[in-house]
This record gives structure tokens, sequence and C-alpha cells, in this order.
């Protein structure tokens, strides 16, 4: 199934990337893009495999690291990756900023 990046996902990914690769290293922020890339070649073969979020029933919750989630939506003609997150965050916060961005 076709993968698709929200603008906030792109955004939030690109945060996260310069983060690793200057409070880090590159083989740091090139160990998350590894595993980033993992999860979303599983997600892309078979979209049901993480659970869905305790937040809302229609997202799914991939946890990449003990640092970062990712939630995306199953659409009939792609999976929607509309965010990733850092897990020590408020979940109501998280919601609250999913709701302003996608209704």
């Amino acid at each position: 199934m076709k993968i698709r990046f929200s603008e906030l996902a792109a955004y939030k990914l690109q945060l996260i990337t310069k983060y690793l690769e200057y409070e880090w290293n590159v083989s740091v922020k090139e160990n998350f893009i590894s595993k980033l890339n993992t999860a979303i070649k599983n997600i892309a073969v078979s979209p049901k495999m993480y659970p869905a979020s305790m937040l809302d029933k229609n997202l799914r919750k991939c946890v990449l690291t003990k640092h970062t989630s990712i939630f995306y939506e199953i659409q009939e003609e792609a999976i929607f990756i509309l965010t990733i997150i850092d897990n020590r965050q408020d979940p109501t916060k998280i919601y609250k900023e999913l709701k302003e961005q996608f209704g």
C-alpha cells in the first residue's frame, strides 16, 4: 500500500533528524532513519500490525523507539502518516494537535 506523510509528520521528521544529528551524531540519525524505513515497510505490507491508538480507534500507533512513535491512519488508497511524536508528551496534547490539524 502507498504511504503518504502529512505536512506535520514531514516537519516533525525534519526536526527530529536535525536534532539527532546536532545533539548526537550522523550515525544516530541514520540509525533512526533506518528504523523509520523498516517500520514504514512493515506498515505498508500489514497496516493493522500495530495497535489502535488509545486516543482514537481510527488511528494506529507504531512505537518506533522508546522516545518516538508514529501515528497513522489507514485510508482506502494509502496509509497516511499523521505525525511523529515524542512518547514523553501528554497524550491529550497529542490528541488536541491531531484534532486541530486533521479534524
